[in-house]
């Protein structure tokens, strides 16, 4: 359940860690409204890299799906601090636009782990779900907190709101790391995932097999394992769609009313407030 919650927390950790200290950023690029811009990059290639994987995957290998998607988490997270660090903190179109390109990776990550993990733990536990949508749920608020304390610490001093968001992006990518170890090493050899997979893959699951053998777990073989996928029809991709169409029209719905507020709403809401700049 840990171990969910803190890959739950892991897959949107980066990105709302670019969110948290746009404050920098709008410092940083005063012209390019990087609070509306990077989230007009970042779903774009979050929606079509989704899509693209929802198409094909039951022929998609899902441990090499999610450990490519938290590892490039970490990979940009890093980036993010070796751009600053490369750039001296100076701003410029150069530095927005690299900026925007680790934008669209996180989006490329994003899709890559948050379906995956979903997927991945369906096969198992419900509570395993809700062990992951809560660390979803609280990435959001552990990276406000982070923000406030790495903000705090450095106020007074030069350059701080620079120094604050290169403590806090280092933070994030040493969690990052975290969760690629956590899901390539402990994760699939937990008693309880091995045998849940197992499971899975006697039901004719075809993308458990690297999960299996991660965990040390042999797979059917041959005639054996093609008579036990018989025993279970998958449906197709549109039958699955229409069976559970009012899902799609909530999640729908509720992107919809996410965006119009954040980055929407809040991204246009320029008026004075008793905060200042925080």
């Amino acid at each position: 359940m840990v171990v969910c919650w803190l890959l739950g927390n892991g897959c949107l950790f980066s990105w709302n860690s670019m969110l948290t200290i746009e404050d920098y950023y709008a410092y940083l690029f005063p012209d390019y409204h990087p609070s509306r811009v990077l989230t007009l990059v970042y779903q774009p290639f979050a929606l079509i890299t989704l899509a693209i994987l929802v198409y094909h995957e039951a022929k998609i290998n899902t441990r090499r799906r999610n450990l490519f998607g938290y590892t490039l988490f970490f990979i940009s997270s890093l980036l993010v601090l070796v751009l600053d660090l490369a750039t001296s903190g100076k701003g410029g179109i150069g530095t927005f636009i690299g900026i925007c390109v680790i934008s669209a990776a996180f989006g490329v990550a994003d899709a890559h782990v948050q379906g995956g993990m979903i997927g991945d733990l369906s096969f198992m536990l419900s509570d395993f779900v809700q062990s992951f949508a809560a660390g979803l749920a609280a990435s959001g608020a552990l990276t406000s907190g982070l923000r406030l304390i790495t903000r705090a610490a450095f106020e007074d001093s030069k350059d701080g709101l620079r120094k604050g968001a290169i403590l806090f992006f280092a933070i994030s990518s040493f969690f990052e790391l975290l969760c690629v170890l956590l899901y390539a090493f402990v994760f699939p050899k937990l008693p309880i995932v091995k045998y849940y997979r197992s499971k899975a893959a006697s039901e004719g699951s075809k993308t458990v097999s690297a999960d299996l053998a991660a965990g040390g777990i042999q797979v059917l073989q041959g005639a054996e394992a093609e008579d036990e996928s018989k025993r279970m029809k998958r449906l197709s991709n549109k039958e699955l769609l229409m069976q559970n169409i009012d899902y799609a029209l909530d999640l729908f719905c509720i992107y919809v009313l996410t965006l119009s507020i954040f980055p929407g709403f809040l991204s246009e809401d320029t008026g004075s407030h008793s905060l200042g700049s925080w």
